[in-house]
């Protein structure tokens, strides 16, 4: 609930690219046929029906720009499988345009997190000061339709982040406000499965989204949505959560708890029986929040000053407690043939932005201006390059360029024995360059680059293998890219 402050968070300002392997061909598919994360009764599942349980957080994206790439592969590095994504439509904050949300989509992608996409410019509607309607909301995601498209396994829509607050009209017409935005949704062509959260600050303390949620899930038809309720002062009590969560399993409904908090200013949720119970029933919950919170409830967040070594009492319990994220997580089959989840905490830590202390209203970094449509680069068919040691092997992938930048993806295999680390070089064209990356540690001069694992990817099995992506900035490389690995 956010009824007196916004909760500031973390996020990223990266740069222009399109997602890595991804293709952008509209489908004419059935709700029959699932595109991938769908509803099935009352679970979230995958296109071949393995139910997926998100276990994950929020990271604000849309305040804190500049940490999203190191942020991402932090919380996946702490066990997380999912991830939910703070994000404006430029209604309240600095728009995330179709550039820099498909810069967050390759970061999701790279990590193995399936990530859910929130509009918070609907925040506390008809209460709270600017707050924009879902209507308009649903609009800012049908303009980013050129990057979503070919998503589904693993981007989720969350149309509008507790879209009204606790004044009327907007509670009561939150049924038919809610069910015309997801119309509009299906209507421009998008098929993912679609979060639509409570009203009352997503806390629902009317009972209007428990009550009425069939009538929405009716409206939809690809029969995809997913219903999303905030858990803070209002459940308190462990009879008040195992109620709510009894009501949307009697009428076979899914639902997942897309915030929680273990403290909060209009109560203190129990977070223990939230967990627990989200458990025990196959439910999926995210935590609010990594970092950066601030206007008061700085005690929500995970992790100070985007350090991932230094985790609060909120950060140890979601992610290492009993029921936690570490404990529970499983990582999405679509990912199946990737590295798993890490179990390792990365020991380094990004270099902090500082925490807004006074305004509950956290400063927008800036968006970038130019968006140019991407143009897929050819994949390189070659063998990997290997070291003479035969100690690794790694292979470099341009998966997408366009004028002026390129994203690039490293996969490193370890060799017939298990390795503690590695290091990898590759050169570029002349004047291209590295601008940004993840998952590994980047140097070198001019277009040579080296890149060394991050403190969580650098012990791997024989035969193992991990990846990192970066940004290129220039001429993107074509054919193949030779790449040591010792």
């Amino acid at each position: 609930m956010k009824s007196t402050t916004l909760r500031a968070a973390a996020a990223c300002g990266v740069a222009l690219l399109a997602v890595g392997g991804i293709t952008s061909a509209a489908t004419t598919a059935t709700a029959a046929d699932p595109v991938g994360l769908h509803v099935s009764g009352t679970r979230l599942v995958e296109q071949d029906g393995t139910p997926f349980v998100a276990r994950g957080v929020s990271h604000a994206h849309t305040w804190y720009t500049s940490q999203t790439p190191t942020a991402v592969p932090a919380i996946r590095a702490a066990g997380a499988n999912a991830l939910r994504v703070v994000l404006s439509g430029g209604d309240r904050w600095t728009e995330n345009d179709a550039a820099d949300v498909a810069a967050v989509i390759a970061l999701c992608r790279a990590n193995q997190l399936v990530c859910m996409l929130e509009n918070h410019d609907t925040t506390g509607n008809g209460e709270q000061s600017g707050a924009v309607s879902l209507d308009r909301a649903a609009y800012y995601f049908i303009s980013l339709k050129s990057v979503l498209q070919g998503t589904e396994d693993f981007i989720q829509i969350n149309i509008g982040n507790e879209p009204t607050g606790n004044n009327e009209p907007q509670v009561t017409a939150w049924t038919a406000d809610t069910a015309a935005a997801v119309v509009k949704v299906r209507a421009a062509g998008l098929r993912h499965n679609i979060v639509v959260d409570a009203p009352n600050w997503g806390q629902d303390w009317k009972g209007v989204m428990r009550d009425t949620a069939a009538t929405v899930a009716a409206a939809d038809p690809e029969h995809n949505t997913l219903f999303s309720v905030h858990m803070y002062g209002v459940y308190a009590q462990a009879s008040t959560i195992t109620a709510y969560l009894d009501a949307f399993a009697a009428q076979g409904l899914p639902l997942v708890i897309g915030e929680f908090g273990y403290d909060h200013s209009d109560g203190n949720p129990d977070e223990a029986t939230i967990m627990s119970e989200a458990v025990r029933r196959g439910i999926g919950y995210y935590g609010w929040s990594w970092s950066g919170n601030g206007g008061g409830v700085e005690y929500l967040d995970m992790v100070t000053s985007f350090d991932p070594a230094r985790k609060t009492t909120w950060g140890t319990l979601i992610f290492d407690g009993p029921n936690g994220i570490r404990a529970t997580a499983r990582t999405a089959t679509f990912f199946s043939g990737s590295t798993a989840t890490p179990t390792a905490t990365p020991s380094t830590s990004p270099t902090p932005t500082p925490t807004p202390t006074s305004s509950p209203t956290p400063t927008s970094s800036p968006t970038p201006t130019a968006s140019p449509t991407p143009t897929p680069s050819p994949t390189p068919t070659s063998s990997p390059t290997s070291s003479p040691s035969g100690a690794c092997s790694a292979r470099l992938t341009v998966s997408n360029a366009w004028p002026g930048g390129f994203q690039g993806t490293v996969d490193v295999t370890a060799g017939a024995s298990a390795l503690s680390g590695w290091t990898t070089t590759f050169t570029l064209p002349a004047g291209a360059s590295v601008s940004q990356g993840w998952s590994a540690t980047f140097s070198g001069s001019g277009s040579t680059v080296t890149a060394t694992n991050a403190a969580w990817n650098g012990t791997l099995r024989a035969a193992q293998t991990v990846s990192y992506g970066f940004i290129g900035s220039g001429t993107a490389p074509t054919g193949t890219v030779p790449v040591t690995c010792r």
